[in-house]
């Protein structure tokens, strides 16, 4: 008699990848599109992360995807929640200080995947 099958994993897709990733991101701590995508293996990938954070209300689970911003620390996907000050308002809540749409402490508060997921 043959053994059962066993039935293959789901494959994973990028977006899933990197809604895992921006999960780990503790509050007040912030990541870039670019940072994120260096992580898991696509140099030239952040604006598909960016693609990945549109899609961020679709998946399974929560996926705090305010907590990622461009290189220079500028809300760009600001425009993609129900109001255009969703997004600062959710930073402001976890202690970040943002004026006109640019967190102003990027740089000490920058969380950088392949350095901490190391």
């Amino acid at each position: 008699m043959k053994p059962a099958a066993e039935t293959p994993p789901e494959p994973r897709n990028f977006f899933q990848d990197v809604h895992e990733v921006v999960r780990l991101i503790p509050p007040g701590r912030l990541t870039s599109y670019g940072a994120i995508a260096h992580y898991l293996g696509s140099r030239r990938g952040a604006r598909t992360v960016g693609y990945a954070m549109m899609a961020a209300h679709t998946a399974d689970a929560y996926v705090p995807a305010h907590r990622v911003l461009n290189r220079l620390g500028h809300l760009t996907g600001r425009l993609h929640y129900a109001t255009p000050t969703a997004m600062q308002e959710a930073l402001e809540a976890e202690g970040v200080h943002v004026e006109d749409d640019r967190v102003i402490d990027f740089d000490k508060r920058f969380w950088d995947p392949s350095a901490e997921l190391a």
